[in-house]
């Protein structure tokens, strides 16, 4: 299983995304555990699952894109190649995180839930990291950074990008 801000372990198939929901399909409230077994696989849920889902489990399309679109959480699009999450809870904006959260999304040239020109970096809100006593507090794929401040996040997002290098 791959974790957030990784390329997915393999691309997908509709027979790939068949199993996951057939994997999933006969729990209770099958369609949240769906969701997150497409993801964790593909690393987010391609359009084309949408009506796989939806006939496996009789539900409309149209449902099964409300449920996507309500939780934050899932993407309908491949992430770049690290996923930061800045806090936006309440602890963290008592102590810098609105003033950090706009740094980082001028830094990296998105708003939440795009992802930077060069695929380097999805951003996302999330609204809390229980790391409220080291606020502010971002994570960065499966990282969490506490006392996080723009010279701090600059530092991290250089060593993050990946350089090209030209061979002569």
């Amino acid at each position: 299983m791959s974790h957030a801000g990784t390329q997915p372990v393999q691309d997908w198939t509709p027979e790939l995304i068949q199993q996951a929901v057939d994997a999933h399909k006969d729990m209770p409230g099958a369609m949240l555990p769906i969701l997150h077994a497409i993801q964790d696989r593909f690393g987010y849920i391609p359009e084309a699952a949408v009506p796989i889902i939806a006939e496996s489990l009789r539900h409309t399309r149209a449902e099964v894109h409300g449920i996507i679109s309500f939780y934050h959480h899932f993407r309908t699009q491949p992430s770049g190649s690290h996923v930061v999450q800045v806090c936006r809870a309440e602890a963290c904006q008592a102590v810098g995180a609105r003033q950090l959260e706009a740094h980082v999304k001028a830094r990296l040239g998105v708003d939440y839930h795009q992802t930077s020109r060069d695929n380097e970096f999805t951003l996302e809100p999330v609204y809390c990291l229980g790391n409220c006593a080291c606020g502010p507090s971002i994570r960065v794929d499966d990282d969490i950074h506490g006392r996080m401040d723009a010279e701090k996040f600059d530092r991290l997002a250089d060593r993050l990008t990946t350089t090209a290098v030209e061979v002569k």
